[in-house]
């Protein structure tokens, strides 16, 4: 037993050991095993347990405490409820405000030279030491994301660290781990420059659309795959949704929410019709069938075909109307939201619920999947005295057809932003799926740059750029941009502000459409189909 003991420690420590100190001097031998090596021996005898989530509840900046909670979510985001109305929205009257902000104290981190690079060749994680973190602790610092000074030792990921890293992940859309590899690292190797040109490019974007908000609004962030149901100036619930692939986009849309489909029938698009649903048919000559689908000739009212007596591999897209029965397996699933607009696109259920759990959304051909949408419904029907928690869900599971009338419609925006800031100074950042970013930077070519030298990251020092604290912070000094400031950044075409078209951007173009059937949908039921 004794040896079996022994061989158990030498297998945790010296690992730990080779991949951990990175390089430390002797002199700092003594408190590196009993940071690593005693840990690392415990580790090693000790039952395997989760480790619990650190959660950041106060700025380290003001030496406030940190709790642990027993939790083990790691998901890139969520479908919830807020319990308290704290929450800052993605999207509001003020988007403009913060984002002016937010672009004045990025223009100072790159004036100042940028943040430095963090070394990718290893994982950089909980009891990590040496140069590594060190040039990560950089970063962040210079990011916002921790406060200089926040920890006694800074080549130690400690719990600042942790804290800082999944506060950087939570920013960016990532998985919150607290490990820095993979998609963490790369997007922490995005320059300043670049983050500024994204900040610069959504100003414009925005344009009208933050206007005639009201109280009460719907918000559905295409890049960020999430929907916000917003009072009062906070997030009432946010959803995961599904949105569309960059080949048939969601188009950025102003509107008003005015109608509730209980159990529709899914009438197919045509470009759907074309891409999906012929190619399966062909396939399998059952497939229509087993999808509850009809076929109609002239008019959804009108004479219904026979699937059998039609020739499949010559007939054109738009000679027969489909649709689709309503039910479980409908690409509708239980509910559609109705909004006018001239791409026909809603939001709705689905039967496809897996895909909410992925990091990244883009499966649909232009129209919103709605994760829990009878939270939304719910919200949605506020007021109503007719309708409550237990009604919608019987109208879910009855299979009984009906159109509701709100008594009040909802604003309702589809926005494309890829960064975006709130009140409270959090700036934010996604991917730019759909090239809108790059088209702005095609344009301005000038925009975010700056002559001042670049702070880097060598694999023997750290170059720390100097930047004001208040840039780093700005809940230490929030002040707009002068008139004179703004004037001079639309000059240099820094901040387009050219007003949008009331209804849609020109940014992002419809998915190409042909035919009678248009009008009636422009879900994805491909994916619902065949990805569930």
């Amino acid at each position: 037993m004794p040896i079996v003991f022994a061989m158990a420690l030498m297998a945790g420590a010296v690992p730990a050991l080779a991949a951990l100190t990175d390089g430390a001097p002797a002199a700092r031998s003594a408190p590196v095993v009993a940071r690593v090596i005693v840990p690392a021996m415990i580790r090693a005898v000790a039952p395997v347990r989760p480790q619990p989530r650190l959660v950041r509840v106060a700025q380290f900046a003001r030496g406030d405490e940190m709790k642990w909670e027993d939790s083990f979510d790691a998901a890139p985001s969520r479908t919830f409820v807020a319990k308290e109305r704290t929450i800052e929205p993605m999207f509001g009257p003020e988007s403009i405000k913060a984002l002016y902000l937010a672009i004045a104290r990025y223009q100072i981190i790159v004036n100042r030279g940028g943040w430095p690079r963090v070394p990718t060749d290893r994982v950089i994680g909980v009891n990590s030491y040496g140069k590594s973190v060190l040039a990560l602790r950089r970063r962040l610092e210079v990011g916002g994301d921790i406060a200089p000074g926040a920890s006694k030792d800074p080549k130690s990921y400690d719990m600042a660290m942790d804290a800082a890293v999944r506060k950087f992940q939570a920013r960016h859309g990532l998985k919150v781990t607290g490990i820095v590899a993979g998609d963490t690292m790369r997007e922490l190797n995005v320059s300043a420059n670049e983050r500024l040109r994204a900040l610069q490019a959504n100003v414009s974007r925005m344009g009208r659309l933050t206007r005639n908000l009201g109280a009460r609004y719907v918000v559905v962030n295409i890049p960020a795959a999430q929907a916000e149901a917003v009072e009062d100036g906070f997030v009432y619930s946010r959803h995961n949704v599904v949105v569309g692939m960059p080949d048939r986009p969601t188009p950025i849309l102003a509107s008003e929410v005015h109608q509730l489909n209980f159990n529709p029938y899914w009438h197919v698009p045509v470009s759907i019709v074309e891409k999906d649903l012929l190619p399966k048919i062909r396939k399998d000559r059952n497939f229509l069938k087993k999808m509850k689908m009809r076929v109609y000739e002239g008019r959804y009212d009108g004479t219904e075909v026979d699937p059998e007596k039609i020739d499949w591999d010559t007939v054109k897209p738009d000679r027969y109307l489909f649709r689709q029965d309503p039910g479980p397996e409908s690409a509708m699933a239980s509910v559609k939201i109705n909004f006018p607009n001239k791409y026909a696109v809603y939001l709705h259920d689905t039967p496809t619920k897996s895909l909410f759990g992925r990091a990244e959304r883009f499966f649909s051909s232009g129209c919103v999947r709605v994760e829990k949408i009878q939270l939304l419904l719910e919200w949605l029907l506020k007021g109503d005295p007719s309708w409550d928690r237990e009604k919608i869900k019987q109208m879910a599971v009855s299979g009984e057809r009906l159109d509701v009338k709100l008594k009040r419609p909802v604003p309702i925006r589809l926005v494309y932003l890829t960064a975006w800031a709130t009140r409270d100074g959090t700036v934010s950042f996604r991917r730019d799926l759909y090239g809108l970013d790059a088209k702005f930077v095609a344009a301005n070519p000038d925009a975010g740059l700056s002559t001042a030298p670049r702070g880097t990251v060598t694999s023997n020092e750290v170059v720390e750029p100097a930047v004001s604290e208040s840039a780093v912070h700005p809940e230490k000094e929030a002040i707009l941009p002068s008139d004179e400031q703004e004037l001079a950044l639309r000059a240099t075409g820094r901040i387009d502000t050219s007003p949008l078209d009331d209804d849609i951007s020109e940014d992002v173009p419809p998915p190409v459409r042909s035919g009678r059937a248009e009008a009636s949908s422009n879900s994805s039921w491909a994916d619902d189909q065949t990805a569930r």
